[in-house]
């Protein structure tokens, strides 16, 4: 008689971890100056930010994690919301995103993620670093926004540079650990 063996869940998370940290890299450079605002970035916004991190919240609230799930669904539609702000396609009938309106809407996902920090509070050390500075991040864009003074959106676009690359070290920790089953990259 044979034994089925149970094979283990895959890990949704470095998909999301991914998708988050490499859309925020590339938006960052933007926002540090260093690259303009063009396509590539919101083709990477809408597939990799957007599309990749809901299908990575989706599998992770199939598997019961409501903090993983909740994360990469509500960062997903963040870059889908954000590309549509960009783009405008309802222009004729409403008004282009003013500064002010940004702001706000910047400083709504910096109070989000602060709560979202909070609760890595149980979680490692890395992820709690993508949540604060992705809180600081926030914070400071919609500070920039809300004062007009563009040298904090250049140390905003810092920030997120440093919080993209924590989620990529995040993702990439995950999957490494995984494939060895021991720790090779320390994720705290």
């Amino acid at each position: 008689m044979s034994e089925k063996v149970k094979k283990p869940k895959a890990n949704p998370g470095p998909l999301g971890l991914l998708g988050f940290g490499m859309t925020t890299i590339l938006l960052n450079l933007h926002n540090a100056g260093i690259t303009e605002l063009s396509v590539v970035i919101v083709a990477m916004g809408f597939a990799v930010g957007g599309a990749a991190q809901i299908i990575a919240g989706i599998f992770e609230m199939k598997q019961g994690n409501t903090f993983g799930g909740t994360a990469f669904i509500a960062y997903g539609f963040f870059w889908w919301s954000l590309i549509f702000i960009w783009t405008n396609p309802v222009a004729d009938s409403i008004l282009a995103a003013d500064e002010l309106s940004m702001g706000f809407y910047l400083l709504l996902w910096g109070v989000f993620s602060l709560f979202m920090f909070i609760g890595t509070l149980k979680h490692n050390r890395i992820t709690q670093i993508v949540f604060l500075s992705l809180t600081a991040l926030f914070l400071l864009l919609a500070i920039a926004d809300f004062s007009g003074v563009h040298v904090v959106k250049t140390i905003a676009g810092i920030v997120g540079i440093f919080c993209g690359a924590s989620a990529i070290y995040s993702a990439t920790g995950q999957v490494v650990n995984g494939e060895f089953g021991r720790t090779v990259m320390p994720l705290g």
